[in-house]
């Protein structure tokens, strides 16, 4: 067993028991007082591994094969699963793949934001856990040592292309113009290509944010329709608006909306959305969602107001934060694809008696993957 190895060095093979799956998807094992990684198992299982890295406090290793393999484990559906970088948990069934979700999203909360007893919900599962991705982005790579251009994902190793045939995760008619690509490869490497299929009803431009999954997203909306109902408030400002998907859906609810986002090209759209679904009680601005929400939060004192936020991975800056704890909406819907930037950004939030997280609800936006789209709902309980 793994405590009775007397040294860790690169090239160690040794059998060890995996105790957790860290959020990103690698499995946790232990060596004494070291905490070695292992991709690509399930919790509780007996592994041979093969040590590829040694640091002061951790390792990684390669799976070899899997000794004692655990009930929730299946067979990938995709061939290039463990090369390919897009996925970490075909190989974990789907059910345990949203307890898992849902276990990590606690552990981040308490472990970042120090959120002991936040209500988090059951991760809402997706109807289709494959085939349900709208955009795709294949890379070209020049492969030097075999002489021939590589169009594909970007590898596990997060270095090298993998040359792919088809996805696993994308909707059937992005395969079909995969193989178009394919057919018309770009000259030379270095180069990306966007593959979208656009939203039923919706201007996006091909550079422009989307959510990723449409079998999913009515429920998604269901969700923030149902926390913004609870709050009762009468204006909605949606920061990072992109083609302005979120206040136009919830616009009906509210008697003014103003969506604000950087992208001139979303901002296009999102007035386009706006006009094509007759909707006039609101506005749509061009601006960094960060300096403009001190002013926007400052229009309507006294009213009650939401601020939806659903900021790109990275999350919003403190700066930001602490100009939204100073305006006191009455209620901040945070929309995020990233938990542990999304604890992070609460945790201020709430800090000092500043608003109480009423709930989280997780939605598995991206099956097989380690990401998963959370909803925050916050109400201010500070001073008045």
């Amino acid at each position: 067993m793994a405590s009775e190895t007397p040294g860790l060095v690169t090239g160690t093979q040794l059998k060890v028991v995996i105790h957790d799956i860290a959020f990103g998807g690698e499995g946790v094992a232990r060596l004494n007082d070291l905490v070695i990684f292992v991709p690509f198992v399930c919790l509780g299982e007996e592994v041979e591994v093969e040590v590829t890295e040694v640091r002061r406090k951790f390792a990684r290793a390669r799976l070899i094969r899997v000794l004692t393999p655990s009930s929730d484990r299946v067979t990938p559906r995709c061939q290039y699963f463990g090369q390919c970088g897009g996925c970490q948990y075909q190989h974990v069934a789907y059910d345990a793949q949203l307890r898992l979700k849902h276990k990590q999203i606690a552990d981040l909360f308490q472990r970042i934001g120090g959120f002991g007893q936040v209500t988090i919900d059951p991760v809402v599962p997706c109807p289709e856990p494959f085939g349900y991705r709208n955009r795709i982005m294949v890379r070209s790579q020049w492969n030097k040592r075999q002489q021939r251009l590589e169009l594909g994902f970007l590898g596990f190793d997060n270095e090298f292309v993998v040359d792919i045939t088809e996805c696993a995760l994308a909707e059937p008619v992005l395969n079909e113009r995969l193989k178009e690509v394919r057919a018309n490869p770009p000259q030379r490497g270095g180069l990306k290509v966007t593959l979208r299929m656009p939203p039923e009803g919706w201007v996006v431009p091909n550079d422009s944010f989307f959510q990723n999954n449409f079998f999913l997203l009515p429920k998604l909306v269901e969700t923030v329709r149902e926390r913004l109902r609870d709050a009762g408030s009468r204006n909605l400002i949606d920061a990072y608006c992109g083609v302005g998907f979120f206040a136009l859906e919830l616009a009906d609810l509210v008697e003014k909306f103003i969506g604000v986002e950087y992208d001139a090209a979303a901002i296009t759209a999102a007035k386009e959305n706006m006009r094509r679904r007759q909707v006039r009680n609101g506005e749509f601005v061009r601006g960094p969602a960060e300096d403009y929400l001190g002013g926007l939060l400052q229009r309507h004192p006294g009213t009650p107001t939401t601020l939806i936020i659903d900021p790109p991975r990275t999350g919003v800056p403190p700066a930001a934060l602490q100009r939204i704890r100073a305006a006191r909406p009455a209620q901040v819907i945070y929309v995020s694809c990233h938990p542990a930037t999304l604890a992070r950004d609460l945790q201020i939030l709430c800090a000092e008696g500043g608003y109480r997280l009423v709930k989280v609800t997780p939605h598995d936006m991206f099956p097989q993957t380690q990401h998963v789209e959370c909803v925050a709902d916050l109400r201010w309980h500070g001073p008045a």
